[in-house]
């Protein structure tokens, strides 16, 4: 079954953000430790960036990583989309390496691994809601 054509140049709109904000390729570059002449190649679409370095890039413009992905058709797309631009690049790449390692698993496995992070998650601690110091009274 051949694969479907992607129908964003991710390239295109990576160039058009970039311009947008004044930005040059060498600024990218700085921000994100990417090569210029990567940026190029993928602005060009010779290349085609991983999940994790869209995300590199897009908070080197300031911008969501959804709004990569304009014009989703469903609702689950829309909030797909919606749950990636409110991910920091570290829980984008902490879910790309779960994805890395959980391509082999069963599904009862994967049920099993993700019945643990529950479980875990359901025993953490709140966070700590930080307070002002109190000033002594004289």
């Amino acid at each position: 079954m051949p694969k479907e054509k992607p129908r964003v140049n991710i390239g295109d709109v990576i160039r058009t953000y970039r311009s947008q904000r004044g930005l040059s390729q060498g600024d990218i570059e700085r921000r994100t430790g990417l090569l210029r002449c990567y940026l190029s190649r993928v602005e060009n679409g010779h290349t085609v960036p991983s999940l994790e370095t869209l995300a590199k890039i897009a908070e080197a413009m300031d911008i969501n990583l959804a709004d990569f992905f304009p014009g989703t058709e469903t609702n689950r797309d829309r909030e797909t989309q919606k749950m990636l631009g409110e991910m920091s690049s570290d829980e984008v790449r902490f879910l790309v390496e779960i994805k890395r390692f959980t391509t082999t698993l069963s599904d009862g496995d994967k049920r099993l691994v993700l019945a643990m992070v529950r479980k875990m998650a359901s025993l953490a601690p709140p966070p700590a809601r930080r307070t002002a110091p109190r000033r002594p009274t004289a």
